[in-house]
């Protein structure tokens, strides 16, 4: 039998088109256009020009032109393609019902994912009892370094008065609505969603306990994260509504403290992380900031704010929960930790063998290699009668 053949070689076919499709994720998504519904038609024709037809989740798609480029870029390398062009079209109401239904996996909406007992993604949240401890700081830093090591992560600016991790994380996009499906944008490998992508320009929020509450139920319920290993909260200041809402909402959730040196601050730090007494939390550790300004003449270090912060914390938190609750890490002053929360480049990405970029991988690394236990996850035994 004869075989159409092109300048190019043999005419490419539909499968090897399809099989082309299946290596380009959705940007927002991070799964293959074709396990979504996305790729509506492929037409070859015999000079070996290729048109692929894409439905787009929602009209004004602000992904639009990367996905266009990286179905254009996968087409091209099939053999025998001499051309290709991508006509964009988009969902129905019941195409975007049925892929909500499908990332859901069946499952009910405004069910929280990491609070079921099947759940493996390790849930942190960030606390700290004062603000200015470079909380954020931490939060951003440790998830850029857990994603630089292959994990999947995801955060939750939950500071919804004092939201700032879309800036130190260097991400100005907005999320996309599916349905009643949100997915949220990514930036150096790493999942964020934040009330500030909602919010026009710089405004702030005015809201009282139960909008807080709601707002945090949506981010972790209606937001897309897919399959996390991490999930980090950036919490507020304090022991207020959002520290009860997070406990309620995911009970399982650990809690992370920030303090600095200064005494003062160690006991509020203390204050805050004993309301994992209340809230029958785990502490997972201590994470003590600002420890310490490396003399530019010499080796030693300059303790700005005191010392001895971080390890006060952690011995006070092991005698009023009464589980052992470790020092994590020291982080020193670092000008360039500070100028990367400015310019939306994590020091441990832009430097990070410097003191402070070396001291947060450490304790990134330390809860990014923890395991949950088997408390509350289904081992799919059933119980036989010996006889």
């Amino acid at each position: 039998m004869a075989t159409d053949t092109t300048a190019a070689g043999t005419t490419p076919t539909e499968d090897a088109v399809r099989a082309a499709l299946a290596t380009v994720n959705d940007p927002e998504i991070h799964r293959p256009i074709t396990d979504l519904g996305m790729v509506k038609s492929v037409e070859i024709a015999a000079d070996g020009a290729v048109v692929v037809g894409v439905y787009l989740t929602v009209s004004g798609c602000p992904m639009r032109e990367t996905i266009t480029s990286n179905v254009e870029d996968a087409v091209r390398g099939v053999a025998g393609v001499t051309a290709v062009r991508v006509e964009l079209d988009v969902m129905s109401d019941e195409q975007r019902k049925d892929l909500a239904a499908s990332l859901r996996g069946g499952q009910a909406e405004r069910e929280v994912p990491f609070a079921q007992p099947g759940s493996l993604t390790r849930v942190y949240c960030v606390a700290s009892g004062k603000g200015g401890v470079g909380k954020s700081s931490v939060t951003v830093n440790l998830a850029a370094s857990m994603a630089a090591d292959g994990l999947k992560v995801g955060v939750v600016d939950a500071d919804i008065y004092g939201h700032s991790v879309p800036r130190m994380l260097g991400t100005d996009g907005r999320p996309t609505q599916v349905e009643n499906m949100i997915m949220p944008p990514s930036a150096h490998g790493v999942k964020v969603i934040s009330i500030g992508m909602f919010t026009p320009g710089n405004a702030p929020v005015v809201w009282r306990g139960p909008m807080l509450h709601r707002a945090l139920q949506q981010f972790l319920a209606d937001v897309y994260w897919g399959d996390l290993d991490v999930l980090l909260l950036d919490l507020p200041p304090g022991t207020g509504d959002i520290a009860i809402s997070v406990a309620q909402l995911v009970p399982n959730a650990e809690i992370l403290v920030v303090t600095t040196p200064q005494q003062a601050a160690a006991e509020v730090a203390e204050r805050a992380g004993s309301i994992a007494v209340q809230t029958h939390q785990k502490i997972v550790g201590v994470v003590e900031n600002m420890a310490g300004l490396p003399c530019p003449h010499c080796d030693e270090m300059v303790d700005v704010f005191g010392s001895g912060g971080g390890k006060q914390v952690a011995e006070g938190l092991t005698r009023t929960t009464g589980a052992e609750v470790p020092l994590l890490g020291q982080i020193p002053i670092d000008v360039r930790l500070r100028e990367g929360g400015d310019e939306g480049k994590p020091v441990v990405l832009s430097d990070p063998d410097s003191p402070a970029g070396t001291a947060i991988r450490a304790v990134a690394s330390a809860l990014g290699a923890r395991q949950r236990g088997l408390s509350g996850l289904s081992l799919g035994i059933t119980p036989r009668n010996k006889f």
